[in-house]
């Protein structure tokens, strides 16, 4: 259990400068808060206004040390607690995370520049049900008795692998650390988390108020830059599985370091996700559906936003001027403005590197790029990172823009006459992790969905990731699933065959 005074408030706060000034510093590792053992800080910065709102602890391989020995330590007692119990205990914890989903959610806007109603309200509460989710689950960590003889009982268990190092992104922070700690934990498993540098705080909360319920040790979290604290936690001989969710070129690195010491991965490297939208569509339903799927709400940084969109020649134009409409229709805003629908990009870097596909589009011979929606004119958010969303059409499919994920509020769009041929360019992509089709065609559908190349392919809808449906993408998309039982067994426990013969 959490070992109080601790700096941070007991019941929920909405005040999140407070509680980013509460948290600034601090890693969270043994039940206890802790600085950094050198004590290095970097800034936190709200990237709506420009301004430091916390400092974060700057974690090393000392840090890495302290953490992942205390998780070795308590996961030893966490594997001899019943399964259910353990699961009963993370639903327990869920439901604390409930009581502060509203302070997750301003927290969380604060330090990502992502708009408090339309995506961090929504992210914080799916945390609380993702932990709900497995939490539930504890009844079936469980093997199997598999035939031999008359003579001979065979059977399997499944055991938990030991401590688990999970690295996660900026983009939604808080769902993915409980999409990769909830089932780590529920299979008997320690946990230590290396947070986003952009992105610190919320995930700490989330760690302080989970560890009011949990054993000390069983959950940690450390901040710090990718090279100094990440490869040190991928490296550590203690820690026996690695998640990760980032880029295509920092998830070959770990690959490679975890082959080093023969232990599992799961990767989860981003995507160029097709959207193919037929002519024989309800129009409406797509159109809104398109909004979602682009995820201009999150400023498109979104490893499953629909960044290629083929609509079929008969409503192409009306489809491309009705989303120009709906997404100028859009407010861009201070994120923690009720009334704000798009937030700002999360880093000046993230900002340039956008801005510079954009550019290029627009330089494009051919090419059109229409911006969206309108920037700000609050003069305190001058220095904020807001870029209007833009919509390209007449790009070649040779287009950086095409080719590359942006992680940034673009999208193009192309016209299709023939559906083989729409199927092969959606495809011809390094990426398979998300596509959607549109159409009341179930024989096209059908077919569509099969040979699609990624992992989850939704018709006439583009959800988020979902409790209990297994996520993960095929190709450079990486390895694994995520969110589903399946996830939880395959890739946080081994299991052990034991033979008995009782002649």
């Amino acid at each position: 259990m959490l070992d109080r005074p601790s700096p941070t408030p007991d019941a929920p706060s909405h005040d999140p400068q407070a509680l980013a000034r509460a948290l600034s510093g601090l890693h969270f590792i043994g039940g206890r808060f802790a600085p950094a053992k050198h004590g290095r800080t970097f800034a936190v910065v709200n990237p709506a206004t420009g301004e430091t709102v916390a400092e974060a602890a700057d974690g090393d391989a000392a840090d890495v040390e302290a953490a992942v020995t205390d998780a070795a330590r308590a996961q030893k007692e966490w594997a001899r607690v019943p399964a259910r119990k353990r699961g009963a205990l993370v639903h327990q914890a869920a439901q604390l995370i409930r009581t502060h989903v509203e302070e997750l959610a301003r927290l969380v806007a604060l330090e990502t520049g992502k708009a408090l109603r339309t995506e961090s309200r929504v992210e914080a509460n799916n945390v609380a049900d993702i932990f709900e989710f497995f939490g539930g689950l504890g009844g079936e960590i469980k093997g199997e008795h598999v035939p031999f003889g008359p003579e001979v009982l065979n059977f399997t268990l499944r055991e938990p692998l030991g401590v688990v190092g999970a690295i996660i992104p900026w983009n939604i922070p808080m769902m993915l650390l409980a999409l990769k700690v909830a089932p780590a934990l529920v299979a008997g498993n320690a946990v230590v988390v290396k947070s986003a540098e952009e992105a610190p705080l919320a995930v700490l909360r989330i760690a302080e108020l989970m560890n009011r319920v949990l054993p000390a040790g069983v959950f940690n979290i450390l901040s710090g830059q990718g090279p100094e604290c990440g490869a040190p936690l991928v490296a550590h001989p203690l820690v026996k599985k690695v998640t990760f969710t980032g880029s295509v070129e920092t998830g070959k690195i770990i690959y490679r370091a975890a082959a080093e010491k023969l232990i599992p991965v799961t990767l989860e490297l981003g995507g160029k996700s097709p959207m193919i939208v037929f002519a024989d569509c309800d129009f409406e339903k797509t159109v809104a559906g398109a909004l979602t799927s682009m995820r201009f709400t999150r400023q498109g940084q979104s490893c499953t936003a629909a960044s290629r969109i083929f609509v079929e020649r008969p409503i192409f134009d009306r489809f491309v001027a009705e989303m120009a409409k709906r997404v100028d229709a859009m407010v861009m805003g201070d994120p923690l403005d009720e009334k704000t629908d798009i937030g700002t990009i999360i880093s000046p870097g993230q900002f340039e590197k956008v801005k510079t596909f954009i550019d290029e589009g627009k330089a494009t011979a051919g090419a059109t790029g229409r911006a969206c929606s309108a920037m700000p004119d609050d003069a305190a958010l001058k220095k904020g990172l807001f870029i209007q969303p833009h919509i390209f059409t007449g790009l070649t499919k040779e287009s950086r823009l095409v080719r590359e994920e942006i992680f940034g509020p673009v999208t193009c769009i192309f016209p299709f006459d023939d559906a083989e041929d729409v199927l092969a360019e959606a495809n011809d992509t390094e990426f398979g992790l998300a596509a959607s089709l549109w159409t009341n065609n179930l024989k096209i559908a059908m077919s569509f969905a099969h040979r699609i190349e990624a992992g989850l392919v939704q018709v006439n809808q583009n959800l988020v990731v979902q409790p209990n449906l297994s996520y993960g993408g095929v190709k450079a998309s990486g390895l694994g699933k995520e969110a589903s039982l399946e996830s939880m067994l395959e890739h946080f426990t081994h299991k052990k065959t034991i033979m008995i013969n009782m002649a």
